[in-house]
């Protein structure tokens, strides 16, 4: 599920985290990166299980509406499809998945309230009335559980609920999105083998990651040699930090990874500062990692696999 661009976010951030708690170590730093990634994998958990929460309200207003003294015609003609058809079941009653929900404590940290007023929001959206104004095949099940999805991502109340409890949701919400979305189309499903597919994969995360992390943190006098000289008419220690941690991270990319292209490095780190650092800072790296770049060619240091320099 991960992606090497997350993961060079979650370094990031721990390198900042160093520069300003000169009591972590690079341990310390191995440790929160691995509590990093696996709350990744949390928030993709969770946010599975918000919307399962969400389909179940369906059968709760169900028996409200069936249990009127006086039932108007849309009372008695309703139907807790949403949660009653053959593709979320096979996610709601699917043991294994349970038994991580479970062992997460997902129930315990949930709001039902707030889960069932998302419902309601959604319950009055026009593609939900006429859905259950019509007798619906596997196909409708699929598409109102996407547009359901579609409708919990915008929405703030959403939000609030898997933000509240992850910190890293506005981080990994895109991966997370786009993970759920091919849960939904692969439904129905059996078993949890499903799952292992967005486990972070060991190649991402600990022949990349790690090293990534560790090779930046220990390398930094030597990564700030490298760039020191390119710095021309600025004083390194009155950049924006940040700045300063992904030109360290984009030079150890450079160097220590011979398989990951040169100039995708240098784009990467340039996406990153866009959103992460100051209005400037996207030229800013740009211009430096493209300088960088050049001198680490000419002077035979950029030993690239393969195509390298050129992809």
């Amino acid at each position: 599920m991960l992606s090497r661009r997350s993961v060079r976010i979650k370094v990031m951030q721990l390198l900042y985290a160093k520069s300003t708690d000169e009591l972590l170590t690079q341990k310390g730093s191995e440790q929160r990166y691995n509590r990093m990634i696996e709350q990744s994998y949390d928030v993709f958990l969770f946010t599975l299980f918000t919307i399962i929460q969400v389909t179940k309200i369906a059968s709760e207003d169900e028996t409200k509406k069936k249990a009127k003294h006086l039932p108007t015609e849309a009372d008695k003609l309703f139907s807790a499809k949403l949660c009653d058809n053959a593709l979320i079941r096979s996610l709601r009653d699917n043991p294994d998945l349970n038994k991580r929900f479970e062992k997460k404590s997902f129930n315990a940290i949930t709001d039902r309230d707030l889960i069932t007023k998302v419902y309601f929001q959604f319950a009055k959206e026009e593609a939900y009335q006429e859905y259950l104004g019509r007798t619906s095949t596997d196909e409708d099940h699929l598409e109102m559980l996407l547009e359901l999805f579609r409708f919990c991502r915008k929405s703030e109340l959403f939000n609030d609920i898997i933000g509240d409890q992850f910190l890293n949701w506005i981080d990994d919400k895109s991966l997370v999105i786009g993970s759920i979305k091919k849960v939904l189309k692969a439904l129905p499903i059996e078993g949890d083998e499903f799952l292992k597919e967005y486990y972070p994969d060991d190649e991402t995360v600990k022949e990349y990651g790690e090293m990534l992390l560790k090779r930046t943190f220990l390398g930094d006098a030597a990564l700030l040699s490298q760039i020191q000289p390119i710095l021309t008419n600025w004083d390194h220690e009155r950049l924006a930090l940040i700045d300063m941690i992904l030109l360290k991270m984009a030079a150890c990319e450079m160097l220590e990874f011979p398989t990951i292209p040169a100039k995708v490095t240098l784009n990467e780190y340039v996406e990153v500062a866009k959103s992460y650092s100051t209005d400037k800072s996207k030229e800013f790296v740009n211009g430096v990692l493209d300088k960088l770049m050049k001198e680490l060619m000419n002077s035979g240091k950029l030993n690239k696999e393969g195509r390298g320099l050129v992809e």
